[in-house]
């Protein structure tokens, strides 16, 4: 069974279906981030089926360094894009529901790095590991990846039918046009002038 081609056909999830986004766009990246997010949660969730029912294998060591590498890299790029430039501002908004949302998510993102440390080394172990070596994954390990997940489901439902909108009715297009940049320039991008 190839579990990595599998999980990178297409997948249905519902109120998500972001565009493909560049960066000129910034919030529709975001949200195309969040469907990748989306995407590498589901293909971990498939990742943990396919070594119940068939083990370690090729299939399994790549397709959790797949997980691995998005959360070790892009990520950590999506939530800086955010405390950099979509949260400052709604920090200092007048609605109150909007700052403690804020509040939340910024924690959430620290729970998040915490939480990950602990899920990488369970799929590090899958990634290292050897098909005579490698020995099932634990209860802990296998809760460290759940509450990995579990973090994210309402984290994203509020980014992107709170906040996101929010933001963007508040940004002008000069600030706009800076939080492009200052992602492409994050990632290595050159800008086009």
């Amino acid at each position: 069974m190839q579990i990595v081609s599998t999980v990178k056909q297409s997948i249905a999830l519902p109120g998500h279906h972001a565009p493909a986004a560049g960066f000129e766009a910034p919030f529709e990246m975001l949200s195309a981030c969040h469907e990748r997010v989306e995407r590498s949660l589901a293909l971990m969730t498939r990742l943990q089926q396919h070594l119940l029912s068939h083990g370690l294998d090729d299939s399994a060591r790549q397709a959790a360094g797949d997980v691995m590498r998005y959360f070790d890299l892009a990520a950590p790029l999506h939530h800086r894009d955010e405390e950099l430039h979509v949260f400052p501002p709604l920090l200092t908004g007048s609605d109150p529901r909007i700052r403690e949302t804020v509040q939340r998510l910024m924690a959430d993102h620290r729970q998040m790095e915490t939480a990950w440390s602990t899920a990488r080394l369970a799929l590090a172990g899958v990634v290292e590991s050897s098909p005579q070596a490698w020995s099932p994954l634990t209860p802990e390990q296998t809760q460290a990846l759940a509450k990995f997940a579990a973090l994210y489901g309402r984290h994203i439902e509020d980014e992107e039918h709170l906040v996101y909108p929010a933001a963007q009715a508040g940004l002008s297009t000069a600030a706009r046009q800076a939080m492009s940049e200052d992602m492409m320039a994050r990632r290595g991008v050159k800008i086009k002038t």
